[in-house]
């Protein structure tokens, strides 16, 4: 494998979707075996603008297509996966990601939401209180979750 550093960052969207309370939809990974819950995010496709892959990455991991754009976020968020995942994610091919996040709103019924997808990641869901989102996010993405949760802050989200 080539070293790290060697390894570009994979081009990425993320979700922040939030109900009618101001709550943030999370999903737990199928492939992650600790109590960890993420938002929505993936990669981006050729051609595809980043709002485009937001709306469809949202779509295929949720079911979910009753949104309002609410906000992109100013600039990248970006990680880097932990030693024991590279190599095996993204067959190798990158060291993280560096995203642009959205903030949306979902304007459908809980119904809607299906994580039992073609290629599902997530084997449950539910709503957190924005001040819960760093409690329950796996460790190499904290620093960004942090972030989001200080961007939200400022939009009047708390």
């Amino acid at each position: 494998m080539k070293d790290k550093k060697q390894l570009p960052l994979r081009s990425g969207v993320g979700i922040i979707l939030l109900n009618d309370k101001n709550n943030v939809f999370v999903g737990r990974r199928i492939d992650n075996p600790k109590n960890s819950w993420q938002m929505p995010q993936g990669g981006v496709d050729q051609n595809e603008d980043f709002l485009q892959a937001a709306r469809r990455e949202l779509e295929e991991e949720t079911s979910i297509k009753s949104v309002k754009i609410i906000k992109e976020l100013d600039g990248w968020f970006q990680y880097d996966l932990p030693e024991y995942l590279l190599g095996k994610i993204w067959k190798g091919k990158y060291r993280g990601q560096k995203q642009k996040w959205f903030v949306m709103k979902f304007t459908g019924e809980n119904d809607e939401i299906n994580v039992k997808t073609k290629n599902p990641e997530f084997f449950e869901w539910k709503w957190i209180e924005l001040a819960k989102l760093t409690d329950v996010a796996v460790h190499f993405k904290l620093d960004i979750y942090k972030k989001i949760k200080k961007e939200l802050s400022f939009l009047g989200f708390n």
